[in-house]
């Protein structure tokens, strides 16, 4: 089982910083002016994204990650307290996340750039700039990084990415909670970055159509053993479902769970798929979250939670099948982006192509929402979708 890693040092955008980051303007009409939302360009903000695994975030730790483009450093105080700011010290730009955990008298627990020694607690407020001498005044305090809020919940960690910093701070939801966490930690990971914008990533995802042709194996399925498929779907919250339902008879892996598997699979802004199965008392939960790293490139984790006894006899196997489901989709990102480079036009089809459609749908909702200030409305209808695979 292998570990959430975090991202290697990337070279970021770096903004001019004075005594905090700036903030965009708000605009006269939200409504009229919200920003273009056309596939493949920009991300979902106001939302929580997933960035690692409680467990992977030791006391006293500072691990620095690229998220939507920019550096953020995730820490936890030795007193258990995670936190989450901008991975750049203002004064000359250096990473904190190069630096350490330092407690001062007076000061509390800060994190010491490894460049001039400045120190910022874990809010993002200077506590201390240690160059300046006693006649030397300078009102530290009213240096900030910025900060991110930051939640755990699951065994997971959040980070809430704003489209206004000034909000940051006000959250008005908290992150999706999921059905299925059970049988104590999550029993196996996996991930991998996709050269991929998150939305080529996000419908990759739920395209029901490509299995038989990207993922053939002789323990899932074949193009030879395609049929035609009805499912029926609701809308969730940010959402929607693929209600509950047996799985495909031609999707051989459900097989060793035994007795009678029921699914349901829900989407969910800005990025999570998930698939939870009950087998009589026990349960499957086979969580995907997309964190999109920059413009070009998506992080795709599988966590995997169960009480049911195969994972702890067949863990292995159930290994090697999701690497290499994530090594056959990385194959097909790789060449999808040989076309993608010449900027295509994209056909779009019913039923198939209906989830990647709902997504576009739900992004685009989204963002006029936020910006118009009013509630947001699933654009998402009940509907049962055809197709073969």
């Amino acid at each position: 089982m292998q570990p959430v890693k975090t991202s290697p040092l990337q070279p970021a955008k770096l903004s001019r910083m004075t005594l905090a980051d700036p903030a965009p303007a708000s605009p006269k009409s939200p409504e009229a002016k919200a920003p273009p939302t056309a596939f493949g360009k920009g991300f979902v903000l106001d939302a929580w994204y997933f960035v690692a695994l409680s467990r992977d975030v030791a006391p006293a730790s500072l691990k620095r990650y690229e998220l939507l483009g920019e550096p953020v450093l995730i820490g936890r105080t030795r007193a258990g307290q995670v936190y989450a700011m901008r991975d750049i010290c203002p004064h000359r730009a250096a990473p904190l996340s190069a630096g350490r955990l330092v407690e001062k008298p007076g000061e509390g627990e800060t994190i010491e750039c490894c460049y001039h020694g400045w120190r910022f607690r874990p809010d993002g407020v200077c506590a201390a700039i240690p160059s300046l001498v006693e006649d030397q005044p300078y009102e530290a305090d009213r240096i900030r990084v910025r900060s991110y809020p930051v939640r755990e919940s699951q065994g997971m960690v959040f980070v809430w990415m704003a489209s206004d910093p000034r909000t940051a701070a006000d959250p008005d939801h908290e992150p999706p909670v999921f059905p299925g966490v059970v049988g104590g930690g999550a029993k196996m990971v996996e991930w991998m970055d996709f050269d991929a914008h998150v939305d080529h990533a996000v419908v990759g995802l739920m395209d029901p159509a490509h299995g038989p042709y990207v993922h053939q194996q002789w323990w899932w399925r074949s193009a030879k053993s395609m049929h035609e498929k009805a499912k029926a779907f609701e809308p969730r919250e940010h959402g929607f479902a693929m209600v509950r339902h047996a799985p495909s008879s031609n999707s051989r892996a459900y097989r060793i769970l035994g007795g009678a598997p029921a699914t349901e699979i829900t989407f969910r802004l800005p990025g999570y798929r998930w698939e939870h199965i009950q087998v009589g008392e026990k349960q499957v939960l086979a969580l995907t979250c997309l964190t999109p790293i920059s413009e070009t490139k998506t992080r795709i984790t599988q966590i995997f939670w169960s009480d049911h006894w195969v994972f702890s006899l067949a863990r292995p196997f159930l290994r090697m099948g999701v690497i290499a489901f994530l090594k056959q989709d990385g194959g097909m990102v790789n060449l999808q982006n040989e076309g993608l480079r010449y900027d295509p036009a994209l056909i779009w089809i019913d039923d198939a192509d209906k989830q990647a459609k709902w997504y576009q749908q739900l992004k685009r909702e989204w963002t006029r929402s936020r910006a118009g200030g009013r509630p947001f409305d699933n654009p998402v209808k009940a509907a049962t979708l055809r197709w073969k695979s």
